[in-house]
């Protein structure tokens, strides 16, 4: 299990103005943490740093 309690989350700068948002911490080490804005105490998606940037770059490529 991660342990997020040190995690500062900030809203994704692609999160629309509707409120489906996503937020990012990006903090932590070995561990990108991603979470549900209207959700923040449902379920966590964890990446390594690694993975979590070939989706950034990919999403950015295709959008």
């Amino acid at each position: 299990m991660i342990d997020l309690t040190e995690a500062t989350w900030r809203t994704s700068t692609r999160s629309s103005a509707q409120g489906n948002c996503v937020e990012v911490a990006d903090n932590l080490p070995g561990v990108v943490a991603v979470r549900d804005s209207k959700d923040r105490q449902g379920p966590v998606l964890a990446f390594t740093p690694r993975s979590w940037q070939a989706f950034v770059s990919h999403t950015k490529s295709v959008a």
